[in-house]
């Protein structure tokens, strides 16, 4: 049996509409657009995974991510589990709540890129990249030849493309991932083998 990674982008978020950094404080959970997107999705899923075997769910610690995951996970009949790797930003204290645009303007860092955070305190590209990627990989080991549900953000979708399919930290290309979408991937090889096993994308920003 295969490895399927079955990755959820949260719902509209409160943090989004708002324009607000959503980090551990400043996140207050999905709007009501956000939770009937996700009960829409979970109930998808709950029909696409019946009678496939046990299925585990994983989601960042931010509250968007946390809704969104006990909302399928409900659906699926398990438990969810929280884990760090696959947050999005870790943005400092100070940062926390206020206006992005603010944020982004006030602490900005000369010469930010792939190497350099854009923001002072903040993550750079690379580092998020390295950190959830380890969280992907992880799960995939220990959960090989089974079914996962990782549910987190743009940029853990997009931290996929790097962990899975060896594209280079700068991409030549951008990526739009819809909220309450699911991005999927499979291998029929050991997920953390030597040399990588080839993966297939299966879906990308698929709203159902």
């Amino acid at each position: 049996m295969g490895t399927r990674l079955i990755f959820v982008r949260h719902g509209e978020s409160v943090h989004h509409v708002d324009g607000t950094v959503g980090g551990p404080r400043g996140c207050r959970g999905l709007t009501d657009t956000g939770h009937r997107q996700v009960q829409r999705l979970a109930d998808a899923l709950g029909d696409d995974l019946a009678g496939t075997g046990p299925v585990a769910v994983y989601s960042s610690t931010l509250r968007r991510a946390v809704e969104t995951a006990h909302l399928i996970a409900a659906t699926l009949g398990v438990r969810p589990v929280e884990h760090c790797g696959l947050c999005t930003w870790h943005v400092p204290p100070d940062a926390d709540g206020l206006p992005t645009s603010r944020f982004q303007r006030d602490q900005a860092v000369h010469g930010g890129g792939v190497f350099r955070p854009f923001e002072e305190g903040n993550e750079s590209w690379s580092e998020l990249v390295v950190r959830t990627g380890r969280a992907i990989m992880d799960i995939a080991h220990r959960h090989r030849g089974g079914t996962v549900v990782l549910v987190g953000h743009n940029e853990t979708v997009e931290s996929s493309f790097h962990a899975l399919a060896a594209q280079p930290l700068f991409r030549a290309f951008d990526l739009a991932v819809a909220p309450a979408s699911i991005t999927e991937w499979t291998t029929e090889g050991d997920p953390t083998g030597w040399p990588p096993p080839r993966w297939t994308l299966r879906r990308f920003s698929a709203v159902d």
